[in-house]
């Protein structure tokens, strides 16, 4: 184990609060997100069909919910594949990387992406297991083989 360790690069893993905050701020981009979905599909089936769209209907529901879970699946899988980072991760200077500090490919951002969901779902505890990690990983990072890391500050030119 120290021989892994000691081949990663020398970088800095996200802390809880940084964590925290981007996914706050992703949140309320995803929010924009699913509602701008939401309207792309309902306002052209109520102008083609004449009708509202139906909500009642079990495989209609059942739909939308599929739907909207691609959305934001794609969302999180296109951003962690295309430089690491959403808007809310680049905010906070958090970068999601392989464990040898590799870009994630897209098998990786889907496997970080469903234990992610799994790790959020009994009331976070999978999150707040990073408050008790010696590397301060969170269960899906393990999981997955993932990390958050924080991206240092571009120096300044003069």
């Amino acid at each position: 184990m120290e021989s892994e360790t000691a081949e990663r690069p020398s970088v800095q893993v996200a802390s809880l609060p940084r964590r925290l905050g981007a996914m706050l701020y992703d949140g309320v981009l995803l929010l924009g997100l699913v509602m701008l979905a939401i309207t792309l599909l309902i306002v052209p089936y109520d102008l083609l069909a004449a009708r509202p769209y139906p909500h009642q209907d079990i495989l209609c529901r059942t739909l939308m919910q599929l739907y909207l879970v691609a959305v934001v699946a794609g969302f999180y899988v296109y951003f962690w594949t295309h430089g690491g980072q959403t808007l809310g991760m680049r905010t906070w200077r958090l970068r999601a990387v392989r464990d040898d500090g590799s870009p994630l490919n897209r098998a990786d951002a889907l496997r970080r992406l469903g234990w992610a969901t799994l790790s959020l779902l009994p009331a976070g505890l999978g999150l707040w297991w990073s408050l008790f990690d010696r590397e301060r990983l969170a269960w899906h990072d393990r999981q997955s083989r993932t990390r958050l890391v924080i991206v240092p500050l571009a120096k300044s030119r003069r």
